[in-house]
């Protein structure tokens, strides 16, 4: 990971108690430009102490955070959102640098951050409770939802601007402070949007950060003062902060990994099919917890689907995103997760399974670039059908029925998304019937939800009960109380009233 002394590189500060700070750790991590490779940066390894320092000023300001009217909450948040769109072009050119996505995927990333935001701006309408009078004689009930306290979010740099954007806008709408755990890999994204969200009237410690890695997860996780802890990454780290903030009595939601599937029936629109399929398979150079990995053919549609993916994918071009806005395919986000990849492919060829499409030819000289890869004839069962890549490597399958295709979906281990491409109601009423994961699509190719909805991984996706987004979302960051009243009207006449 390439852990060393801080050189003379600049120094990306943590964000607390609403300004920017260098505590100055005893150990920085480089923080690469991946389409270029060049170091832009060196990023605090903060500890524990660090932790307790954000979460202390985020506890002291949710005692009056908390008590700010509802009404005025929304009003910051609405100015946020105007900052968000007035300074998006800013945003987008950070996240090309420090992510390596194409100029089209960065704004999409930011865009779908801002709807969170709008989304809770309506934050007066989503915290209203219910009420019920007489539920018996003179007694009224009503539900009300308030603030858990300090919230903690720890995220990935597959989105640097969306994914913690799922979480703390609401969690702070509802009354909550936060402190946010960006990936180490994509921190200059998540300072710029503490900045402009103090810019927006937010109060000092309302929303905090701290950089780091393994030390930092496990401090928010089991900090007393934390009440909730969000979570977005790999199944394998999802299952470990879950396990491990729960046992210290935090409300968790965990959002792991995915092998998301692109079903394709024999009477597919074939050129809309393949249009979705490559951004699916091959958008954020396929590092993206929704993006579709396994295709699987049904039936006589295989080698026109083939034929068509293959020429699709030979249209990408690979460059540098942040100097050519028409690159159509960007970096893997580090040298890493590159030599992963290049290392499956080594690896996956030989009987029965087919390389179509060697993701190892014809690379940039620099970055860490691994090209749009295509195997077929993938038996169930087999590594390049089960595991999640996380990367650009797209894996066929021949099935000879919509059951039989199915049924190898619903023997995966995760279940975040899976996608029907047909002209049939009938099938793609059965295929969102008896498919087993949490979002369906129909002729659409990533079947992420917008911010009115819950981002809704089921099985290995999912550690918890509710997830991000929508109302689940308002549901996690708040508790309910119930209030039962009784105002007898005999007192009334008893005062001559």
């Amino acid at each position: 990971m390439n852990i060393e002394s801080a050189a003379n590189s600049p120094h990306v500060g943590d964000w607390i108690n609403g300004g920017a700070v260098h505590i100055g750790a005893s150990q920085y991590i480089n923080l690469f430009n991946p389409s270029s490779g060049e170091v832009i940066a060196q990023v605090p390894v903060n500890d524990a102490a660090v932790v307790d320092r954000a979460v202390q000023s985020a506890s002291a300001a949710f005692a009056t955070w908390s008590r700010v009217p509802v009404l005025q909450r929304g009003k910051i948040l609405f100015s946020y959102r105007e900052l968000l769109t007035r300074h998006s072009e800013d945003l987008v050119q950070l996240i090309c640098e420090e992510n390596g996505k194409t100029f089209e995927e960065a704004k999409g990333d930011v865009a779908r951050g801002i709807e969170v935001v709008e989304f809770a701006t309506g934050v007066p309408h989503l915290l209203k409770g219910e009420r019920l009078s007489e539920l018996a004689s003179n007694i009224d009930g009503e539900t009300i939802r308030q603030p858990l306290g300090v919230c903690a979010g720890i995220t990935p740099f597959n989105f640097p601007a969306m994914v913690p954007m799922w979480m703390y806008p609401l969690a702070i709408a509802c009354g909550n402070s936060f402190v946010l755990k960006p990936s180490e890999k994509t921190p200059l994204t998540a300072n710029r949007l503490a900045e402009l969200f103090s810019q927006a009237g937010l109060p000092d410690g309302v929303f905090n950060i701290v950089h780091g890695q393994k030390e930092v997860v496990d401090a928010l996780c089991v900090h007393p003062d934390v009440s909730a802890v969000s979570f977005v990454g790999s199944s394998h780290v999802a299952e470990h902060v879950y396990k491990l903030a729960a046992a210290h009595k935090k409300r968790v939601q965990a959002s792991g990994g995915a092998k998301n599937v692109l079903l394709v029936m024999p009477d597919a629109n074939l050129e809309s099919a393949t249009r979705a399929i490559i951004g699916s398979a091959f958008g954020c150079a396929g590092q993206r917890c929704m993006a579709g990995s396994l295709l699987i053919a049904v039936g006589n549609v295989a080698q026109p689907l083939r034929d068509r993916v293959v020429a699709a994918m030979d249209q990408l071009l690979l460059d540098d995103t942040l100097k050519n806005r028409q690159a159509g395919m960007g970096p893997v986000i580090d040298m890493r997760s590159r030599d992963r990849l290049l290392a499956i492919i080594d690896e996956a060829g030989g009987q029965p399974v087919e390389l179509v499409r060697d993701g190892r030819e014809q690379l940039p000289e620099r970055g860490y670039f691994v090209g749009p890869t295509l195997f077929d004839h993938v038996p169930p069962g087999d590594k390049l059908a089960t595991t999640e890549l996380f990367g650009p490597l797209l894996s066929m399958m021949r099935a000879d029925s919509l059951h039989e295709a199915v049924e190898w979906v619903n023997s995966l281990k995760y279940g975040n998304g899976a996608t029907i491409f047909t002209g049939s109601g009938a099938a793609a009423r059965q295929f969102c019937n008896d498919i087993q994961c949490g979002m369906v699509g129909v002729n659409v190719g990533v079947p992420a939800p917008m911010a009115v909805f819950p981002f809704s991984g089921w099985n290995d996706s999912f550690y918890g009960d509710l997830h991000v987004q929508g109302e689940e979302g308002v549901q996690f960051y708040t508790r309910q109380k119930v209030v039962l009243s009784r105002w007898d009207s005999q007192y009334i006449r008893q005062m001559g009233w």
